[in-house]
């Protein structure tokens, strides 16, 4: 007579895992550690060392030329800067800018699309606007710190210069419009693009692209507009609402009166239009992006 097998029996192991009973920190923490990432990833910070290569380069090329500009108004005893400090970003940093922008918008959401990491982010407390919202506001602070520190350099350095201290201060708070101006701008377009493509090398050419071509083309069509022969109102401007980084130096030479001669934009209703323009951006690139991510 055969013994009948015996029924399988399981053990519980004790390997001491216990619930989580601390607090739950919501929707708000998250996003601010998204942002507080975001932010530390544009410089390349908690990453390789090659992340940090590009951004720190950057850094270091808006910073050199303003310390250059300080020592040469130190040594030379001027009474002024060979720069201002709108036009210090407009010309010296103006590329810098476009390729810090072309090169650490797709850091901030291209990777996470061709990782697929999104449906991570979505899997928590965190809302798909929560998480534009987050990265829209680290790459604004992120060029935010890019444009700032070299106008602060110019200002602290004019200061220790004894230039005069009244003109400098409004004129470093020209700049600060300016920067802030160009950081919401060019956030904008460069996470609109990086949003459309997983691939950062794509998303790297299309930001480079839509801000040097379209200055390019606009600086082409002004002047075949007789724009610098003008001596109307200054229709020919008009075109610079075609180039993200031409409508911020003309938007900021005219509401603060820095170069009188040059004739900006096409009087009031230009000087209106500009100025609608960068909220319409803005706001356009967040509508859309917020319209990509429902779709993930």
């Amino acid at each position: 007579m055969t013994t009948p097998p015996e029924a399988p029996s399981g053990v519980i192991h004790d390997i001491g895992y216990r619930g989580y009973r601390g607090p739950r920190l919501g929707r708000g923490y998250a996003t601010r550690s998204l942002f507080t990432q975001s932010l530390r990833a544009a410089f390349g910070l908690g990453r390789s060392a090659k992340s940090k290569v590009l951004p720190m380069l950057m850094l270091a090329a808006l910073l050199l030329p303003a310390g250059v500009v300080v020592a040469v108004a130190v040594l030379n005893q001027a009474d002024h800067l060979a720069t201002d400090y709108p036009q210090y970003l407009s010309g010296v940093g103006l590329l810098f800018i476009e390729i810090f922008t072309a090169a650490q918008a797709p850091v901030l959401l291209s990777r996470d699309l061709r990782f697929h990491t999104v449906p991570l982010y979505f899997s928590r407390p965190i809302t798909r606007g929560d998480y534009v919202r987050a990265k829209c506001a680290a790459m604004v602070c992120a060029l935010l710190v890019v444009t700032v520190l070299p106008l602060l350099v110019l200002f602290l350095g004019a200061v220790l210069a004894g230039l005069d201290l009244g003109h400098q201060s409004a004129h470093f708070a020209f700049g600060l419009l300016a920067a802030l101006l160009y950081s919401v701008v060019f956030a904008a377009v460069g996470l609109l693009l990086s949003a459309a493509t997983p691939r950062r090398g794509f998303g790297v050419a299309a930001i480079m692209g839509v801000l040097v071509v379209s200055q390019a083309v606009a600086k082409v069509l002004y002047e075949l507009a007789g724009g610098h022969y003008q001596a109307g109102d200054g229709a020919a401007a008009w075109v610079y609402l075609l180039s993200p980084a031409g409508l911020v130096d003309r938007l900021v030479n005219q509401v603060c009166g820095l170069t009188p001669e040059f004739l900006g934009t096409p009087g009031p209703l230009g000087t209106l239009a500009f100025a609608a323009a960068v909220p319409a951006i803005a706001a356009g690139a967040y509508g859309l992006l917020l319209r990509r991510y429902r779709k993930i």
